[in-house]
């Protein structure tokens, strides 16, 4: 087990790549929450501890900071690229190269800066022990809802993402992820957890909409982006129940 977390660890952060192949990580996608719960927890216990002894804005940027540290950007570029693509006039085909140019456009360079300013602007309005809770949950459920996509969805080209698709069509994998995930949500964020994770399901289900609309179907952007989205959407509600 260890190592499987292992790999999905080292495929969703900046740590150093396992030996594992793309296939291999992909089998092991159902466990992408407990990633969520390991960084949420890094992250949330960082935030908690300088809110104490800084000024909430401040304990936001650094917050933000060590996200995309140790994520190393690897969503947010995603995201950017989501973004190129939906703007793109034309067909599908189109819309994919934008995605898949490795020049980001001004669309998702300003996705990327209005996202940022979003995060550290809702993450402000917490601090203490809902701070880290907050950051433990959304973390959870940026995860999950990579796995409930990756289930729903298919594959718009092949590519990075395809394995990831083929393997989570076992609704036995989108199951445990789903017992990995809802245990922390409702024990730590009862209420306003649930509400989180309804918004999380309603924001992947509005991205699958776009995606099978615009690309023909999912990518790996559109996975990555939909992380990006779905831990500020969870974020803006905690803050404002």
């Amino acid at each position: 087990m260890f190592k499987e977390i292992g790999s999905i660890f080292s495929f969703l952060t900046i740590l150093p790549s396992s030996n594992s192949t793309l296939d291999d990580t992909a089998k092991y996608m159902y466990l992408f929450p407990i990633v969520g719960i390991i960084i949420g927890i890094l992250v949330g216990g960082f935030g908690f501890g300088l809110s104490f002894l800084l000024d909430p804005i401040i304990v936001s940027f650094l917050v933000v900071t060590s996200i995309v540290i140790i994520t190393g950007i690897h969503h947010a570029d995603g995201l950017a690229d989501f973004v190129d693509g939906l703007m793109v006039k034309g067909s599908k085909e189109k819309k994919l190269d934008a995605m898949k140019d490795l020049s980001t456009g001004s669309a998702g360079i300003v996705a990327i800066v209005l996202y940022l300013i979003g995060l550290v602007v809702t993450i402000s309005l917490t601090t203490g022990f809902d701070l880290f809770k907050a950051i433990l949950i959304s973390e959870i459920l940026a995860k999950f809802s990579m796995v409930l996509l990756a289930s729903l969805g298919n594959s718009a080209s092949l590519g990075s993402n395809s394995p990831f698709m083929k393997i989570m069509k076992d609704k036995k994998k989108l199951m445990a992820a789903f017992v990995i995930m809802i245990i922390p949500i409702a024990l730590l964020g009862e209420t306003t957890g649930l509400v989180m994770l309804g918004v999380t399901v309603t924001v992947t289900l509005f991205i699958l909409f776009i995606s099978n609309r615009s690309f023909g179907g999912i990518t790996g952007d559109v996975l990555g982006s939909t992380n990006e989205l779905t831990r500020l959407a969870s974020l803006m509600v905690f803050v404002s129940i």
